[in-house]
């Protein structure tokens, strides 16, 4: 009986446990609202057009124009970007890419998904994704892991015919992240998000107007996390007290029910 309890608690310690690493596991909250999205794109990292995750952006432009947007990524995150390209009625054959940038604007390699293909001639659209690795909290100097901080993504013809250039375009572009959680948690936290990116600000009075550089203020639901709290803690916790819940199972198997009756006592 005393075994059974103790091993219905451990049982239920460990059911408690997996409650958070299962909505840890789960994708991002999608707003179902996109009215406020944004219907243009960025020409240059300085006027990249800011993005909210969750959220669909659509640009229109011409074939060989480079288009970028931005958009903030977490620590324990694991981003997916999403473009789809709406090609001109005739075209020849052509290889569109999508690159993605953390701040410093080091490219980040894709974890899995197609981020270069080529249309076929009649072709009238055109998928790619780049998964990126998950976004650690800390990493060496001389690593080139995604950090917390804003991302750059970049889309752009690599390979076309110079009969097609300046064609019209459209596009779509969405990103999304998967929470990992504790898996993915490391010693340490960067004091600030990476180098929160730089964006063109336009400004305008009644003599003149000017553009300046501005501090971008796109952020994760909720802000930027701490960086020190993770499901890790919780795992930790549960572990140590089923190792004390297995010690004491182990005594009462081990301890028996007193003294053999055939034993008699010292001293007889």
């Amino acid at each position: 009986m005393r075994i059974t309890r103790v091993l219905s608690t451990a049982l239920l310690l460990a059911g408690l446990a997996a409650t958070p690493a299962a909505a840890d596991s789960s994708p991002s909250a999608s707003p179902s609202d996109d009215s406020s999205a944004p219907t243009q794109a960025g020409t240059s990292f300085r006027t990249a057009t800011e993005l909210d995750q969750g959220r669909q952006a659509t640009a229109s432009g011409s074939t060989g124009d480079y288009l970028y947007w931005s958009f903030a990524a977490d620590a324990g995150q694991r981003p997916t970007v999403k473009a789809t390209v709406k090609l001109p009625d005739t075209h020849a054959g052509e290889t569109w890419q999508l690159d993605v940038y953390d701040g410093l604007r080091r490219r980040q390699a894709c974890q899995y998904g197609a981020s270069t293909r080529t249309a076929a001639q009649d072709a009238t659209s055109l998928d790619l994704a780049c998964t990126l690795r998950t976004v650690r909290a800390w990493s060496e100097t001389w690593a080139n892991d995604p950090l917390p901080g804003t991302y750059y993504v970049r889309l752009t013809v690599v390979d076309l015919p110079s009969a097609d250039l300046g064609k019209p375009v459209s596009t779509e572009v969405r990103v999304d992240s998967k929470d990992i959680g504790g898996s993915a948690a490391v010693d340490g936290s960067l004091a600030q998000p990476l180098t929160p990116g730089i964006a063109a600000k336009s400004t305008s009075d009644d003599d003149s107007s000017s553009t300046s550089a501005a501090l971008s203020s796109i952020e994760p639901d909720g802000g930027w996390s701490s960086g020190w709290w993770s499901d890790r803690w919780v795992w930790t916790g549960v572990g140590g007290i089923l190792a004390a819940l297995a010690g004491i199972g182990g005594y009462a198997l081990t301890r028996g029910s007193g003294r053999p009756r055939r034993v008699p006592p010292p001293g007889m």
